[in-house]
């Protein structure tokens, strides 16, 4: 293993392990939902960087489905806490 790719993935650790720790903190739904999506990009992003390294396309199929859970789960969120905000008032 290249040293290269030991340097991305301790980099990636690092974001996502302090964005798990956003994840449990909160304090809010929407701090909760934006840690969630960083997380999913950073997920995205260390699978393409290991595709990039490796020169392999066999995990773009994993990528559309994270892509596709995180637009889909930013929906579900926005429209749960615009729903919310509504029957506040």
């Amino acid at each position: 293993m290249s040293a290269m790719l030991i340097v991305i993935y301790v980099v990636f650790a690092v974001a996502a392990l302090l964005t798990l720790w956003r994840i449990v903190v909160g304090p809010s739904i929407l701090d909760r939902a934006v840690a969630s999506d960083v997380l999913l990009t950073l997920i995205m992003c260390a699978l393409g960087a290991e595709m990039a390294i490796n020169h392999h396309t066999r995990t773009l199929p994993v990528l559309l489905i994270i892509a596709a859970v995180g637009v889909f789960g930013s929906i579900s969120i926005a429209r749960f806490v615009a729903r919310r905000d509504n029957d506040a008032k």
